[in-house]
This record gives C-alpha cells, structure tokens and sequence, in this order.
C-alpha cells in the first residue's frame, strides 16, 4: 500500500465514489444508510440520508446523483473488519434514487412492482450516451429462510419513464460498465466471480444469443477463492474489477486476458473510479476498514458520460 494516500478514513461500508467537479468524492456509506461528500482533505459531510442500503451512485444527465439502494444488509464486526451478512432484518425494499446533491432531497424513482419488475437488491448503475442507465440487482440472501434471489440486469431511463428487466437470470451481478463505444455491457458476478460482457444492439438492448444460452459472453474467470465486486473502465477499454479475497483491483482487457492486478490490504476492496485532468487519478474504497484511497494509475480511466 506505499502508492497509495489515505483521503478518509471512519467510513462504515464505503462505495460508489463519483469524482465532482470540484475534486470532492460522493460516496455511499451502505451501513449508514448515508450519502457522504469526501473533501480533497479528507473533511467528510453528508450529502444526505436515504436510509436501507446506499450502494452503486452515478451523476445523471440532470446533475443530479442515481442511487442503487438495495434495501440494507446485516453487518458482522470482527477484527476491524466490518461485513455485510445477508439480508436487514428491517429491510426496506430494493429501489432507484434520484438524489439532489445541493438540497440531499431524496426522491424514489423506481420502486420493485414498478413497469412489472422486481427489484430485490439493485446494485451497481452506469449511464449511457442516450441518458438512460443500465442497474445490476445483485439480490439477498436470506440466511433463516435459507434462500438466496435470482436476479437481473435491468435498463432505466432518468426521467421515470421507463424500466425493464432485459437480462434474466444472471448470476447476482455486481459491478457494472461500458466499453469506450458504448457497444459492449460488462457485468462482474460476485459468487461465479466471472466478467460477463454483453453485445448492446440498441439503447437498453442486448443481442439474445451472443453466448451459449443465452445473451452473456463469459470473458474472464480468475483461479482461486476469489469475489467480484464493482468495476470502472479505462479509456483503452481495460476493465478494472475490483477482487474480494485476493483484494485489490484485477484489470482484464476486452480479449478477456489479465493485464495485470494492483493489491490493496483489504479483503473487502470494492471500488474504483477514475478523475483528474488526466483522468490517471484513482480512488479505491477499502470498506471493510472504512476508508478511501487515492492513487496513480497507469492509464488514464475512461470519462463518464456525465
């Protein structure tokens, strides 16, 4: 970790950072139930307080910020390690946010039962050039009653009007993102801890039968006891998984090789994402210890529609 600076640190389950304009960090403090601004000098202040579960955030089309919320997990604290273990015995449904970033008003988009689709735990979100967003739901498990969601990938559009399921089953999607031209979906499943990539053929469509089965092409699957987490994409078009077990970032190109793996020293490492004027700054949140770091990247990220 000598690469690495320390930005903040007493964050309860940190992820979905989007760099700002002005060089804070907007978070998700998904056991908190808070959104959270982290200052250049590591001075945090709430943004606001959705409550459930705060997890995947993007900026959107109308400068305002697109929350995942999966409802809320329950958290084992052991050893300075802070985990998810299933599902909030107060869960309170999986839903889409339209948050205010000024204000923190809070306003609830989409909600499971809307346009005929259930939302159980939806977790990552990225936006595309047309303004609607694609949203994985990684789903609960449910540890007394023994069961755990099949789940999908569904695709949105900002302003209410639109929301469809449009890849079923999926394998509890993490992590989501698009290629440079906007042509290929990636999806990382956490328990498969595969990187599926998808053939987009028109705004929130995919090519039914680009892989055995069905629509995913399974492009990248490490050896050993290992977890996929979210992921952000590099101009190139490298894909930067964030790893659980091996902890760090794995980055696989499009051909589906390993470029290489740059490691953090926390298990639960489950984010990047890219900034600066280069776009070669990166910011890692390592939520099992509650922190954000910051270091140099190799590449520059790619620049996100908004």
């Amino acid at each position: 970790m000598s690469d690495f600076t320390l930005v903040a640190d007493g964050l309860r389950f940190p992820e979905g950072p989007v760099v700002m304009p002005d060089g804070s960090i907007i978070l998700v403090e998904i056991e908190a139930g808070r959104i959270t601004r982290v200052m250049p000098d590591g001075r945090k202040q709430t943004v606001a307080e959705p409550g459930g579960g705060p997890n995947g955030l993007a900026m959107g089309p109308d400068g305002m910020l697109y929350c995942c919320n999966n409802g809320g997990f329950e958290y084992l604290e052991a050893g300075g390690i802070l985990a998810p273990h299933g599902i909030a015995k107060d869960y309170s449904g999986g839903r889409i946010e339209r948050i205010d970033p000024a204000t923190g008003k809070v306003e609830v988009l989409y909600r499971s039962g809307d346009f005929g689709c259930v939302l159980r735990g939806p977790n990552d979100i990225v936006f595309d050039a047309h303004g609607g967003f694609w949203f994985t739901d990684h789903g609960k498990v449910d540890y007394a009653k023994r069961c755990h969601d099949i789940v999908g990938i569904f695709y949105a559009k900002a302003d209410g009007s639109h929301l469809e399921e449009v890849i079923f089953p999926s394998n509890n999607p993490n992590g989501c993102g698009l290629s440079p031209d906007g042509r290929t979906l990636y999806a990382a499943e956490t328990y498969t801890c595969r990187l599926m990539s998808f053939n987009v053929t028109a705004p929130g469509k995919v090519a039914p039968d680009a892989g055995p089965g069905g629509p995913g092409i399974p492009l990248y699957r490490p050896a050993g006891y290992k977890f996929f987490d979210s992921l952000a994409v590099e101009a190139c078009g490298n894909i930067c998984v964030a790893t659980i077990g091996e902890s760090g970032i794995s980055v696989i190109s499009p051909a589906g090789e390993l470029v290489e793996f740059v490691a953090t020293d926390d298990i639960f490492t489950t984010n990047i994402c890219f900034g600066g004027a280069d776009m070669m700054d990166a910011w890692i949140t390592l939520s099992g210890t509650g922190r954000l770091v910051r270091t140099r990247w190799k590449r520059p990220g790619l620049k996100l529609e908004y």
